[in-house]
């Protein structure tokens, strides 16, 4: 699996102009999930989000998790991590899991996070609206409890 995290201020996603999860101060996940990944995956990189330390304390440094904060996150699943665009014009996603497999384990990552969660509507069209903070941006990656 693969979580790219980005700190925010603030994010929404909605789906058919319906607001459908967001997060005040937290973290903002694109969520992928490939063919080796595993619930155990899953379940590691939502213990790594919420423990991650990429928010500020009182002396600027960055020290603080998200739970700590009292912040949330809000989650999307994002096939599109696992595209590969080494040849040609146009990317193949073929690394990335099947639908139902991925979406069982996207759903895993997300409860199994303790801090609140936002969710977007897996297989939609999500438009996301994301107030960075920072910017900071972490890249958490683990396949098949490696």
């Amino acid at each position: 699996m693969r979580v790219v995290l980005q700190r925010v201020c603030s994010a929404a996603v909605r789906v058919n102009g319906e607001v459908t999860g967001s997060t005040g101060p937290g973290l903002y996940a694109l969520v992928g999930v490939g063919h080796a990944s595993t619930k155990e995956d899953a379940r590691w990189l939502a213990t790594k989000t919420e423990g991650l330390r990429v928010f500020s304390d009182d002396q600027g440094l960055m020290n603080r998790s998200v739970a700590e904060i009292g912040g949330g996150v809000l989650a999307i699943s994002q096939f599109t991590l696992y595209g590969d665009a080494r040849k040609g014009r146009r990317p193949s996603f073929i690394a990335a899991a099947p639908p139902q497999r991925a979406q069982r384990l996207y759903e895993v990552y997300c409860d199994a996070l303790r801090v609140p969660v936002g969710r977007g509507v897996f297989g939609a069209h999500m438009d996301i609206e994301a107030h960075l903070d920072g910017p900071v941006t972490i890249l958490l990656r683990r396949e098949g409890g490696v």
